[in-house]
């Protein structure tokens, strides 16, 4: 089992400062948004909205909410993004979100931050759809960092590609592999 407690009391400190921190959801909510989900979080992040906040806070305050109170609520969570995401698109049944890969944070323009929660390692994920040519959905998908924690450090020491001294820098995030494949259809 992974020790994520130093790495969580970092986190703690550091989401305290944020307006807009949520407190932390229960375990029942917890369960009944991973029901919804169909899939397990990764550990730390779970471990982030049980004991840290349901949202609002880490890059740009503004981790979502897993779910609300009631878990079966709209687009603005983390559970309601990705149901949305996941329900089939009619109008172009050639895409389809991948199975298990949560989005956490809305970064604006489509892009989001999103954690794979089939890893271990729970590997945070950049969907950045403006970087598609419209046809091919895989150049939309990069990897922002190899583990969630490491998110997080690179977070907590203000060395993220948001931050606005790192902005002008080249960013070393590549393609998604598992995203090659999915020209068409995950």
């Amino acid at each position: 089992m992974n020790d994520f407690e130093p790495l969580l009391e970092r986190v703690r400190t550091a989401a305290a400062d944020s307006e807009n921190l949520q407190d932390p959801i229960t375990l029942q909510n917890l369960d009944a948004a991973e029901q919804h989900l169909g899939f397990r979080l990764h550990p730390l992040l779970a471990a982030l909205y049980t004991t840290v906040g349901n949202g609002g806070f880490g890059p740009q305050d503004a981790l979502l909410e897993l779910c609300d109170a009631s878990p079966s609520d709209g687009t603005d969570t983390a559970l309601g993004n990705y149901l949305t995401l996941a329900s089939p698109d009619g109008s172009d049944p050639g895409w389809s979100w991948p199975a298990g890969v949560l989005p956490i944070l809305d970064w604006g323009c489509g892009m989001m931050a999103c954690v794979d929660c089939r890893g271990a390692d729970g590997t945070v994920l950049l969907f950045e759809p403006n970087a598609t040519d419209g046809e091919d959905v895989s150049t939309a998908w990069f990897v922002d960092s190899p583990s969630l924690a490491e998110w997080l450090q690179t977070w907590l020491d203000r060395r993220g590609w948001y931050e606005e001294d790192q902005l002008d820098g080249d960013s070393d995030m590549r393609p998604w592999p598992e995203a090659r494949w999915a020209r068409t259809r995950w």
